[in-house]
C-alpha cells in the first residue's frame, strides 16, 4: 500500500464528507476508495471512520490519524521542494484568490499571461470579498486591497489602489454638483459592504477629512456599485483600476478632485515564508514585476 496515498485518500474523504464525493473529487472509483480505507485502518489497527448510509463521523482514532495524515502530506509537499530551486520550473496548482473588481481589471489577464510561459503551472482563481482564512481554505495566496493586514500573515506588497470619486452624467440631470466635500451628505452615496460603509477618507491640502455618508445601496463587489453608478443611481468611490476607460469615455465623471481618496495598498499574502513553493514564489515575483509596469497601481 502506498501510504501517502492512502493518507490523502482518508484527508479527502473526510473534507468531502463522503466516500462518493472523495472518489470524484480525486477521480478515481468508490471502490478503490474503500480500499485505501481498508488498508489504512488495516495498517493502523483500528476504524476510521463510523459510516452509515447518510452519514460519517470520525472515530478517535480517526481524529488523531487526520491530525497526523495532514502533517505528513504538508511534509511531503516540502520534501519535494528541498531541490535546485533555480532550476526547477514552476509547476503544480495555486489557489489564489481576489476581489471581482481585481480578478476583472488586471488579474485574469495577469494570470493567462504567466500560464502562457509557465505551462505545466496551474492557477485556481476564487473569487472572494471577504477575508477566508487561508488555512482553512486551503489558500495558496491572498491578493488583498487593505490598509489594515494580519500581522499573523506575511505580506508582499504588490502596488496602490488608487480610488476616485465619481457619478454618471445622468445623476445630476437631477441632482445639483457637489461643491464641497460636506455637500456629500446631501447625495445618495453608494458604499461598499466591507470598506468605508459609513465613512469615506480624503486628503485635502495635505489635511486628513473624513465625511460621514449614506445612501440606499451598499455592495460587497466594487463591479455592482459601478454599475449601479453608471446608471445615475449614486455618487459612488470606486477602484481607480476598474473605471479609467469609464472616465475617459465620459460614462463616469470624476467629482471634486481637489479632494484626494485615502490610498489602500494591494498585497500578496500568504501563511509562511518556511518551504515556499517554487510555484508560489515564482507568481509572485510575476506579480510584483506585472504591477509595477501598470501605471494604474504606481
Amino acid at each position: 500500500m502506498d501510504r501517502l496515498s492512502a493518507m490523502r485518500v482518508f484527508v479527502c474523504v473526510v473534507e468531502q464528507g463522503s466516500l462518493s464525493r472523495a472518489a470524484e473529487k480525486l477521480n478515481l472509483s468508490r471502490a478503490m476508495v474503500s480500499r485505501y480505507l481498508a488498508d489504512l485502518e488495516q495498517w493502523i489497527g483500528g476504524r476510521l471512520l463510523h459510516r452509515t448510509t447518510r452519514s460519517q463521523s470520525l472515530t478517535s482514532a480517526g481524529e488523531e490519524v487526520l491530525v497526523r495524515s495532514k502533517a505528513l502530506l504538508l511534509l511531503s509537499e516540502e520534501i519535494e521542494q528541498v531541490v535546485d530551486n533555480s532550476q526547477q520550473q514552476p509547476r503544480g496548482l495555486l489557489r489564489i484568490t481576489s476581489s471581482q473588481s481585481l480578478i476583472q481589471a488586471f488579474l485574469t489577464d495577469a494570470v493567462c499571461d504567466y500560464l502562457t510561459f509557465n505551462p505545466v503551472a496551474q492557477i485556481d482563481i476564487c473569487r472572494q470579498e471577504k477575508t477566508l482564512n487561508l488555512v482553512d481554505e486551503r489558500i495558496d495566496l491572498a491578493i488583498r486591497i487593505t490598509n489594515q493586514l494580519d500581522h499573523n500573515l506575511i505580506a508582499r506588497r504588490l502596488g496602490t489602489c488608487h480610488s476616485v470619486l465619481c457619478a454618471a452624467p445622468r445623476y445630476f440631470e437631477h441632482h445639483a454638483l457637489p461643491q464641497t466635500i460636506t455637500d456629500l451628505s446631501e447625495h445618495n452615496c453608494l458604499t461598499h459592504e466591507y470598506y468605508a460603509h459609513h465613512h469615506w477618507s480624503f486628503v485635502y491640502q495635505g489635511e486628513s477629512i473624513t465625511v460621514t455618508i449614506s445612501g440606499n445601496l451598499s455592495a460587497n463587489c466594487a463591479t455592482v456599485l459601478t454599475a449601479a453608478t453608471l446608471r445615475g443611481f449614486g455618487i459612488s468611490l470606486l477602484p481607480r483600476y476598474l473605471v479609467n476607460q469609464l472616465l475617459t469615455d465620459g460614462q463616469l465623471v470624476e467629482i471634486l478632485a481637489e479632494y484626494q481618496p485615502q490610498e489602500l495598498g494591494i498585497y500578496g499574502v500568504y501563511t509562511s515564508r518556511q518551504f515556499l513553493p517554487v510555484s508560489l514564489r515564482a507568481f509572485l515575483d510575476f506579480l510584483i514585476a506585472r504591477f509595477a509596469s501598470d501605471p494604474r497601481f504606481a
